[in-house]
């Protein structure tokens, strides 16, 4: 099986891994945390927003490699706090309307960086 890999431009990356795995027809991308690069932005106190912006860059990264959020099919959630689960689902649901993907959230004891959240997902190309 062939695997290809993608570093997305405008995407932090801060170690040793790539921002997107293309292999057997999936793409798997890389935890991604609430930073905009182009407007110096970093979230690191309101999970709201913090939500909204780490679905932007994951649609980001996936557009760039001929994907888009209605072909993800697994998402998963790192949580720094679990009191944040309503206020995360509040947002998460305006991206994915229709037959959301399946998905697990997870309580963490800290996200390098101090943010509230980190979301990765495995998408269909």
């Amino acid at each position: 099986m062939e695997k290809r890999v993608y570093d997305i431009e405008m995407l932090i990356k801060s170690g040793p891994y790539s921002h997107v795995v293309e292999a057997g027809g999936f793409l798997f991308v890389s935890g991604i945390v609430p930073i905009d690069l182009e407007k110096q932005l970093m979230i690191t106190d309101d999970v709201k927003k913090a939500t909204e912006l780490v679905l932007h860059n994951v649609k980001r990264a996936l557009e760039s490699v001929g994907s888009s959020l209605d072909k993800v099919v697994k998402a998963t959630v790192f949580l720094r706090d679990m009191a944040d689960f309503n206020s995360l689902n509040e947002v998460y649901r305006t991206f994915f309307l229709e037959r959301p993907p399946a998905r697990s959230c997870v309580a963490v004891k800290e996200i390098p960086g101090n943010f509230p959240l980190e979301i990765e997902v495995i998408a269909i190309k």
